[in-house]
């Protein structure tokens, strides 16, 4: 048994933040549905790589967001969809949807409508700005809230512009937000027959992960600033070159000071009474002049691999590595965090499930659903519609 089996959700989200979300909800055992327009289904649909056949290629992001789930059409702009759309909400637990706000109670299918039909569905909705100030009517993406939270302007270095981090965090921050509320709204309701609303923004998510910047300005008068791969508080904790690339080193606790000189062979560098405790090496100054040219001067003495192989189970230090290398990192592939998913027509290495449970443990090795492909599944099955009613909503562009 998966710890979520006895979960349905109706998953009308796209693009990645929603997606995101309830893949977490999919690999848990939850059954997702997932609610396409059959005239303008999932945008990352076209997202290249994609893999198989000419006729059957899919999206590999497509496949990555979207495994374990079932797919169905519904054209909510049409009253029929609308009705059919409120029939499988009796028999769901949570809705889930990232369009703008608004955009559902045009369909009449707001919170509100919806939680008439089912007092206990748990209704969230992932969007840039959430549902209500001054910002709800305006189109977001990731780097909306990026930009708007402050990430961008603790990224980078010293005297740079402000730059993006490099990958969707707002969207994925934002989907694991969700998931969260789904999970505790869906328990609450298990428990008292009360759904109730899920309202993630991405900005809120954004800020949230600024790390110190918020109480070093509230309590310090501190505004952040790129310090490229330094840490506000920490010192030495940064990249450094070596023989043949470069390494992160966190050690800068007296221990592991002690630890990585000792290796060095230059155990005296440290008595020096400038630089013997934590708290003076915390001085930007005496870091800058003292510290880090000699660490400098050490890591280049050795590759990356030497660093790694004498100090890494001693000291807070890894090398750094690019994407290929860390897929095929062995940490990595003990934990499972890549996962080969076969398809009738290719199969896509995607990343797995973070989230290890030992005694109800998820699967994220499913596959993600054609267009509409368990329409008759779901409709016929759940909701008792006949074959030709069925091929009716399909002629009409219903379904």
């Amino acid at each position: 048994m998966k710890p979520l089996e006895d979960m349905t959700v109706l998953d009308l989200t796209r693009a990645i933040a929603g997606p995101y979300s309830t893949m977490y909800l999919a690999d848990l055992g939850a059954k997702v549905i997932k609610i396409e327009n059959p005239k303008d289904p999932d945008i990352i649909r076209d997202y290249s790589p994609k893999f198989g056949e000419e006729e059957t290629k899919l999206s590999a992001a497509f496949a990555q967001y979207n495994r374990n789930k079932l797919g169905i059409t519904l054209d909510l702009s049409k009253p029929e969809a609308q009705e059919i759309f409120k029939d499988l909400v009796k028999t769901a637990d949570a809705v889930v949807e990232n369009y703008r706000p608004g955009v559902m109670r045009k369909f009449g299918l707001s919170y509100d409508t919806l939680k008439v039909i089912n007092p206990k569905i748990v209704y969230a909705c992932i969007t840039g700005y959430g549902q209500y100030g001054p910002y709800v009517k305006r189109p977001a993406y990731d780097s909306c809230a990026q930009a708007l939270s402050g990430l961008w302007s603790v990224n980078g270095y010293p005297d740079s512009a402000p730059v993006r981090i490099g990958t969707i965090i707002s969207d994925l921050v934002a989907g694991l937000c969700g998931t969260i509320g789904i999970i505790t709204a869906y328990h609450y309701a298990q428990n008292t027959g009360v759904g109730q609303m899920v309202d993630v923004a991405q900005l809120d998510a954004s800020l949230a992960i600024t790390g110190y910047a918020v109480p070093n300005y509230t309590a310090g008068g501190i505004i952040a600033k790129p310090l490229g791969n330094a840490d506000s508080n920490a010192r030495p904790f940064d990249s450094f070159e070596t023989k043949d690339g470069r390494i992160f080193f966190g050690g800068f606790t007296d221990k592991f000071m002690k630890i990585t000189f000792d290796f060095f062979g230059e155990p005296e560098f440290l008595k020096n009474p400038k630089i013997d405790t934590l708290v003076k090496r915390l001085n930007i100054p005496t870091y800058e002049e003292i510290v880090k040219p000699k660490m400098v001067e050490c890591f280049a003495r050795y590759t990356s691999t030497e660093l790694e192989e004498a100090l890494a189970e001693a000291v807070p230090l890894v090398p750094i590595k690019n994407i290929v290398e860390a897929i095929k990192d062995p940490q990595i592939q003990a934990r499972e965090m890549m996962v080969k998913v076969p398809y009738p027509f290719g199969e896509v290495d995607i990343f797995g499930l973070p989230i290890k449970l030992s005694e109800t443990p998820g699967d994220p090795k499913g596959v993600a659903p054609l267009i509409g492909e368990h329409n008759e599944e779901i409709f016929c099955g759940i909701l008792g519609m006949s074959k030709n009613k069925l091929a009716e909503l399909q002629e009409k562009g219903v379904i």
